[in-house]
């Protein structure tokens, strides 16, 4: 697994390359979570090259959401390939993320 960050305004888009898994998943969740305690309050995680996401990853993402909303902050996830959708509707995430096609589609919806 790889991990990008790049600062959009007011959002900071992680983009998350290969396989996030128990064995690979402790770097995102420092990352994520260092984010979050530094102050940043919007994130959009691009999953364009996100190939595999286990129980793991998702409880990830689920620990910076509620993290966020708590903080009056806001997860999105974007570009998703159409197995990692599946993965998200299979554990029930889809509904407790907001899911958008495109990176420009989440910062519109981080903006919002």
């Amino acid at each position: 697994m790889h991990i990008e960050q790049e600062k959009l305004g007011e959002v900071l888009v992680f983009g998350v390359f290969g396989r996030v898994d128990a064995a690979t998943c402790k770097p995102l969740e420092v990352d994520m979570l260092g984010a979050i305690d530094g102050g940043e309050h919007r994130l959009l995680i691009d999953c364009s090259k996100l190939d595999y996401i286990s129980s793991a990853g998702l409880r990830i993402f689920l620990i910076a959401a509620k993290k966020l909303k708590a903080e009056n902050g806001q997860i999105v996830l974007c570009s998703m390939q159409p197995h990692i959708r599946t993965m998200f509707e299979i554990a029930g995430f889809s509904a407790a993320f907001p899911i958008v096609e495109s990176q420009d589609d989440g910062i519109k919806a981080l903006k919002e």
